[in-house]
């Protein structure tokens, strides 16, 4: 990469977290509600993409992280009256200790094993919560009270059912978890993880313990994809199991193919590509998933590595 690279990465980011800050002020409500909603699974997104983009291990059960942190901090906050920042964290916490002891387990298998077992233990979760019905909602879900929605700092409160707030707070855990994962993929780390994408064999040979550098790839993934759970689950006051399905672990996976794998802003371009092209198809025909599917085969055929990934090939190399 050239010197100039790392401010060009840097300034790309800060300038793509300005214009999601200069667009809340200029968006029609609809699609003000909508972009903060896709900003908080822009994080989901970034989260699966740590795992299977750099490390190049394909997940099917990341939807038990993203329903941990979903569930970890709506109920902390339903049946227990904690605070929202004590439930954020708690939210978080669930999902990083849950990526540890599934890493640790999943991490001896490899490949399509790899992918099976995350599937399987995340239906695992899935059935769990439909089991503790009673504390879970079971299929109906749980919806956090509006009162519970509120961040209280001494005599003023943040009130995160306001629709400005609410985008600000996503904007806010968006632009925190991006220049993250930025600074992650950029650092020493970031690039043994490329390694054992392209050949763990030889990383070994080179000395390192690609185990352990895979499973802290594991548990940095989940806990990212937590926080936007829990996000999720005190942002829009809905805590469901729809959310554990292996359907939402699929959706990620779409995501991120689309807007370009091992690339840092491809997730959010990825969901926003996704959800405005059946966000607009929905309202001209029933056959909605037609117009997607086309729409899908056409970005495969011409940038095969996702949009952002196609652009970092044929044009803009310094991307990260």
């Amino acid at each position: 990469m050239s010197e100039a690279s790392p401010a060009k990465a840097y300034a790309l980011h800060i300038g793509a977290i300005a214009l999601l800050f200069a667009l809340s002020f200029v968006l029609p409500d609809y699609h003000h509600g909508l972009l903060a909603r896709i900003m908080v699974l822009a994080v989901f997104a970034m989260g699966y993409n740590m795992l299977f983009g750099y490390v190049g291990l394909l997940s099917l059960g990341h939807a038990m992280f993203f329903a941990a942190g979903l569930y970890g901090a709506g109920l902390a906050v339903i049946h227990l009256g904690w605070s929202v920042p004590l439930a954020f964290l708690a939210g978080i916490a669930c999902g990083a200790l849950l990526a540890l002891v599934i890493g640790l387990l999943a991490l001896r298998t490899t490949g399509v094993a790899f992918m099976i077992v995350t599937m399987m233990f995340a239906q695992v979760f899935y059935l769990t919560i439909l089991y503790f019905a009673a504390w879970t909602g079971g299929d109906q879900g749980l919806v956090v009270p509006q009162p519970a929605r509120v961040l209280a700092f001494g005599s003023t409160s943040l009130d995160l059912t306001n629709p400005t707030v609410r985008y600000m707070s996503a904007l806010a855990l968006f632009s925190v978890v991006l220049l993250i994962t930025l600074a992650i993929v950029r650092s020493r780390y970031g690039r043994v993880l490329v390694a054992v994408r392209e050949n763990e064999e030889r990383t070994k040979m080179l000395g390192y313990d690609t185990f352990s550098n895979k499973l802290i790839a594991v548990v940095v993934s989940g806990t990212i994809c937590a926080a936007s759970g829990a996000a999720y689950a005190l942002l829009f006051g809905y805590v469901g199991s729809s959310f554990a399905s292996v359907q939402y672990s699929i959706l990620p996976l779409v995501w991120v193919l689309l807007g370009g794998a091992a690339t840092t802003l491809g997730a959010l371009l990825g969901t926003v590509f996704m959800y405005y092209v059946i966000d607009t198809a929905s309202g001209y025909t029933s056959a909605y998933l037609l117009i997607v599917g086309i729409a899908l085969i056409l970005l495969v055929l011409f940038f095969p590595k996702g949009i952002l990934g196609t652009i970092r090939q044929r044009w803009l190399g310094w991307l990260p």
